[in-house]
């Protein structure tokens, strides 16, 4: 029985689907928007907003915490110094999952995860 058990294995092992969380929640805060299956973007979109949130709060203990997840320096510098203040007025949702239809090669359902309010325009 699996009383209790929340969230999907995705055929992975614990260790692989931890690494591979971080490696999308990283690329998530890079890029602000990825492409993946649907059940990769349902799982790795509360881990994000999590991280958001940490960004939120911007102390030194939620700089170390969002530290030991993301993988590189600078995309946790961009969480603090531009994601972060961008959602100051916003209370949770900072992601959406738009379904684009099934790939090709296996028929997999993809979806695209982006940060819902978009950078504001450079001006030059």
């Amino acid at each position: 029985m699996r009383h209790n058990n929340s969230g999907r294995r995705l055929g992975r092992t614990t260790s692989h689907r931890i690494a591979m969380f971080r490696n999308m929640v990283t690329s998530l805060l890079n890029h602000e928007r990825i492409v993946t299956t649907d059940a990769k973007a349902k799982e790795i979109r509360s881990v994000a907003e999590k991280m958001i949130t940490l960004g939120k709060r911007g102390d030194l203990h939620a700089h170390r915490q969002a530290a030991a997840y993301i993988r590189e320096k600078s995309v946790v510098t961009k969480l603090f110094s531009t994601i972060a203040p961008r959602y100051k007025d916003r209370a949770g949702g900072y992601t959406r999952i738009i379904k684009l239809g099934q790939r090709l090669g296996d028929a997999a359902s993809l979806s695209v995860i982006e940060l819902v309010e978009e950078a504001a325009p450079q001006q030059s």
